[in-house]
């Protein structure tokens, strides 16, 4: 296991791979001081998420490369990574630059062609398009509205008759007829118009000829122009208009769910969503969101990427406003908790947009009522896509963890924790998946007398179990506790007792020892086997089941303080003068709670509760001397 020496490291910024086994890269970050940035990692975990936590257990070496500046080691990251793809990291799977339509107005007779590059060569560049399919529908649809040529300049120059295009009227043909370059051009600005936002513009116009072609009985150009306007409209039907402004923008969204975080990028160009993309990044917990989503910038915007001259992020990934101070790293994997980190990230990205687009970029929070809606609107659609690809994970990860049970399937799975404060209040808490899906109406919660003050874990348990086998079917593949070897052989023997032994199998989940170099946190052991079960930390079927266990866990938890509560409220009503415990059950039976019960009058109390008037009276006095 690695020994970090604070000596061995300088203070200067620059970039650090974290090794593995045999060498392998398992991590690349970077920070602005090497040596405090790195003494985070192995100065103790306290903070640790549970994936930084498994990463450290792993290393075995760091390397460091020393760069000039903070943005020299934003890029220098953003390369290593998309050249390693360490296991680490947030890597984009789907990094490919995305369609654009290009339009060089250098030529004599421009085309509308496909580009996945942006380069400055005073070319029109219009996009992206995260669909393949969706970019070529919306150019066929172009071509049969305004009749470019289609074919490069190598068929033009050597073509010697026209395409079949031309015959079908969606090219004029200027490879082998004169076409006027003039009106060629006209059609050229009537594409750039409509693909900069002023389609109505070019459809008003269009009707307008239509009109007069059929006042002029001229009824076959009316019709064309009639099937001209139709096309133009179906064109644009799908581009709904966001902004008032005819403006270029990109607007960034996250969402940090129980599943990991989403990120959505709308696309808004001349004022209309044009396109979406989203991405998941699983396993993830809410503070590594904002590190998540900057990281995945830096990887989406490439060199060759169109950037428009807007791109709208929420204030935490937004670069700091002249006179305020910079907030510390955002505290996952790559963020760097020595001083304002996090803003220094954003504004280095900021920059290097800049940089990559070759003119100005205004990165930063929303301004005004119209960019704040799309931004929700981005975080919507960014929760959507996290909690549909956790959904769509969960259900390939059922088959593959029924293979590591050794089961032929896995549709129910039932959890089971025990929760009590010093051995009272003891509540067995029981939830239900299905299908990898919580099924609420089936959790439960029991309560064992014969528990109480005990402190035994295994005891109730042990009546758990026995109270299972009793209820009979519907049973579960799988029943998971919350705990270690010893509750998984309280419980085993308890179903063998109630003889429901072998109904399903048991399995059992708790903290590793974590001093032990590769073993991570949660362990899972079966019966009938001394080590745990192999289950790689961080791999998606022991994510599913930490997800499970922390179902129960919370529910478990919430039940016993529940009883908790209503058992000292309830000893508090007892203890006020005239209630004895049969007035105080029909109080409880009638209001549920003493805020309840306060609120009422003695009228009320006597009504409900079915006391008589003298008597109600007296209860709502008493009642009213109890602290709020």
């Amino acid at each position: 296991m690695f020994v970090f020496t604070s000596q061995n490291f300088p203070t200067s910024p620059g970039v650090y791979l974290m090794k593995g086994p045999r060498g392998k890269i398992l991590y690349v970050g970077k920070a602005k001081n090497l040596r405090a940035r790195l003494g985070s990692y192995f100065r103790g975990d306290v903070g640790h998420t549970v994936k930084t936590a498994a990463l450290v257990a792993r290393v075995e070496g760091v390397e460091v490369l020393l760069t000039a500046s903070e943005k020299e080691a934003l890029l220098l990251e953003s390369s290593l990574i998309k050249k390693h793809r360490p296991r680490y990291n947030v890597v984009l799977k789907d990094d490919k630059n995305y369609i654009l339509f290009k339009l060089d107005k250098r030529s004599p007779y421009p085309r509308l062609a496909f580009t996945r590059r942006v380069a400055r060569d005073g070319a029109a560049y219009f996009g992206p398009f995260t669909s393949a399919a969706a970019a070529r529908a919306t150019w066929k649809e172009l071509g049969r509205v305004f009749p470019l040529r289609k074919c490069g300049d190598r068929a033009m120059a050597n073509r010697v008759r026209p395409c079949l295009y031309h015959f079908i009227g969606q090219c004029l043909a200027p490879c082998v007829k004169a076409v006027d370059a003039g009106e060629y051009m006209e059609l050229v600005r009537r594409v750039e118009a409509f693909l900069t936002g002023r389609s109505a513009e070019i459809i008003k116009n269009v009707q307008k000829e239509m009109e007069a072609a059929a006042e002029a009985l001229a009824f076959e150009k009316a019709a064309g122009l009639r099937d001209l306007l139709r096309a133009m409209r179906r064109t644009v039907e799908g581009q709904a208009t966001v902004l008032t402004r005819l403006v270029d923008m990109d607007v960034v969204g996250f969402a940090a769910t129980e599943h990991g975080v989403g990120l959505c990028i709308l696309f808004v160009r001349q004022g209309r969503l044009l396109d979406r993309k989203t991405f998941f990044f699983p396993g993830l917990e809410a503070g590594e969101a904002v590190w998540a989503a900057g990281s995945a910038l830096t990887q989406f915007y490439r060199p060759e990427s169109f950037i428009p001259s807007r791109v709208v992020v929420p204030d935490a990934l937004a670069p700091a406003a002249a006179g305020e101070t910079a907030a510390a790293g955002d505290g996952g994997p790559d963020a760097d908790n020595d001083g304002g980190e996090g803003q220094g990230d954003a504004q280095a990205l900021a920059e290097i947009l800049e940089e990559r687009r070759g003119g100005a970029v205004r990165f930063g929070a929303p301004r005004g009522r119209e960019e704040r809606k799309l931004l929700e609107l981005a975080e919507v659609n960014a929760r959507r896509a996290a909690e549909e690809a956790a959904k769509a994970a969960e259900r390939d990860v059922l088959p593959s963890l029924a293979a590591k049970f050794g089961l032929p399937l896995l549709s129910r799975i039932e959890a089971v924790d025990v929760s009590h404060l010093g051995g009272r209040g003891v509540r067995v808490g029981l939830v239900v998946f299905e299908e990898g899906a919580p099924k609420k109406r089936d959790y439960r919660a029991y309560a064992f007398p014969e528990a109480e003050g005990t402190s035994d874990d295994y005891l109730a348990l042990a009546a758990f179990a026995a109270k299972r086998a009793a209820s009979g079917p519907p049973w579960p593949e799988l029943l998971l506790i919350d705990g270690g070897k010893g509750q998984l052989e309280a419980v085993s023997r308890a179903l063998t007792a109630a003889g429901a032994g072998g109904a399903f199998a048991l399995a059992a989940i708790s903290k590793g020892d974590t001093r032990a170099q590769n073993e991570l946190h949660d362990v899972v052991h079966v019966p009938g086997r001394k080590n745990p079960l192999s289950l790689r930390p961080g791999s998606p079927e022991l994510l599913f089941l930490q997800r499970v266990r922390d179902a129960v866990h919370e529910f478990s938890i919430g039940r016993q303080r529940r009883a908790r509560t209503k058992t000292g409220l309830a000893s508090d009503v007892l203890a006020l003068p005239g209630i004895g415990p049969k007035t105080a059950r029909l109080l409880w039976e009638a209001f549920g709670s003493v805020a309840a019960m306060k609120a009422a009058g003695a009228g009320e109390i006597a009504q409900k509760a079915g006391l008589g008037p003298k008597r109600a009276a007296a209860v709502a006095e008493a009642l009213a001397g109890l602290p709020d």
